[in-house]
């Protein structure tokens, strides 16, 4: 977040997060951080790459990368068609788009309500998730794109873990 903007957040201005579902579960990425969001793309497989990243989808004249988030939870990635929302990075080949079952709508949500993650957590999750919010609907888990880099997720090592689960699975 740029320094106004953070600014204008710890005063209490309301934080506009764009709503997204994998699973059951809620997530929340500010929307001042989302570039666009595809319709549903069914992304083409990338030989050789780590199983988070779903494949590569046309965008604007370029390839998209995709990072499938239901393989960073731990959860089976579906074949098809699937809902993509597209992140800058800080700089421009950076950009790349998150896979999720499901795109909601906006809500509005009081920057005193964010949570910091529970210690509890496992290392994956705490490495993605940026924090909670309690709403009246349930509990809304903040994402941070620039932890959901293709390149992050890889610097990381945390995920490197999927790829042998997959492999054996396959074997």
């Amino acid at each position: 977040m740029k320094g106004a903007e953070q600014a204008g957040a710890d005063v209490g201005e309301p934080v506009s997060l764009c709503s997204l579902r994998v699973g059951d579960a809620i997530f929340g990425i500010d929307t001042r951080q989302v570039r666009e969001i595809l319709g549903t793309a069914a992304p083409r497989h990338v030989p050789l790459a780590p199983p988070y990243i779903a494949g590569v989808v046309p965008y604007r004249g370029d390839v998209l990368t995709t990072v499938c988030f239901r393989a960073l939870l731990g959860m089976k990635c579906w074949a098809g068609a699937h809902c993509i929302l597209v992140f800058d990075g800080e700089r421009a080949e950076e950009r790349f788009g998150l896979i999720v079952d499901g795109v909601g709508g906006v809500i509005a949500v009081e920057p005193s309500a964010h949570e910091a993650n529970p210690s509890g957590l496992d290392a994956r999750s705490m490495e993605i998730f940026d924090g909670a919010y309690k709403l009246p609907s349930g509990l809304m888990v903040r994402l941070d794109p620039r932890k959901l880099r293709p390149s992050h997720l890889g610097e990381s090592g945390l995920f490197e873990t999927i790829t042998q689960e997959r492999q054996g699975s396959q074997l």
